[in-house]
């Protein structure tokens, strides 16, 4: 595709198929590129054609042999929030609000301090989720390490599996040396991923029981 620059014209190859403002499947609209000489990358100002949306944004491109590539990268736009549910967001609100600013932290490619945001969010979610389980001991369990905390206060072996996994690596971000190579950010949202999951089973299936108990059935 060729477009206009401030130093003439030039083919681009590829556009960013998604607006980072609406974050709508797109083709966007190139409108104008901007280059210091003619080996440096090109800034390209383009259009969101979404009607709901219509913002400008800048998506930009490396040099080539013969035309330049999409790079993957575009202005930062607008932030995405992860959607917690209901359950989940009962049990700890903070979780909520921890893991989402961790992930405003990701999303700005502040890379090295969001696996620590994680790690407390994941840290929120576990002591919340046990002293929901047991309120008489809310003190003890706020107090406590938090992997000493899954082993006395988290009986579901599946929460319990992932949620340890998950400190391994949350841990991981905080320490000098990693001890997990191989494992990065994304282990650990998959993992905390994981203990949302089940937790939210958990309690969907103790409300189901308590609303429709074995007595009742028909």
């Amino acid at each position: 595709m060729e477009i206009i620059t401030n130093s003439g014209r030039a083919e681009i190859s590829e556009l960013p198929n998604s607006c980072p403002f609406c974050h709508v499947l797109i083709r966007p609209i190139p409108l104008y590129g901007l280059q210091i000489d003619y080996y440096s990358p090109i800034e390209v100002f383009m259009a969101c054609p979404n009607s709901a949306c219509r913002k400008g944004f800048i998506a930009y491109y490396n040099a080539r042999q013969h035309d330049y590539i999409y790079n993957g990268n575009t202005t930062k736009g607008n932030i995405i929030e992860k959607v917690i549910s209901k359950e989940v967001s009962t049990i700890s609100r903070m979780f909520k609000i921890i893991y989402n600013q961790a992930y405003a932290a990701e999303q700005q490619e502040l890379f090295e301090i969001c696996g620590v945001g994680y790690r407390k969010a994941l840290e929120f979610l576990i002591k919340d989720y046990a002293i929901s389980k047991e309120p008489s001991k809310r003190d003890e369990i706020e107090k406590k390490l938090l992997m000493p905390c899954i082993e006395s206060y988290v009986d579901d072996s599946r929460i319990k599996a992932v949620a340890k996994r998950a400190v391994w690596l949350g841990n991981d971000e905080t320490h000098y040396i990693r001890k997990w190579e191989g494992k990065n950010v994304e282990d650990l949202k998959r993992l905390i991923d994981l203990t949302i999951h089940w937790i939210e089973m958990e309690r969907l299936t103790h409300d189901f029981e308590s609303e429709m108990p074995e007595g009742k059935k028909s």
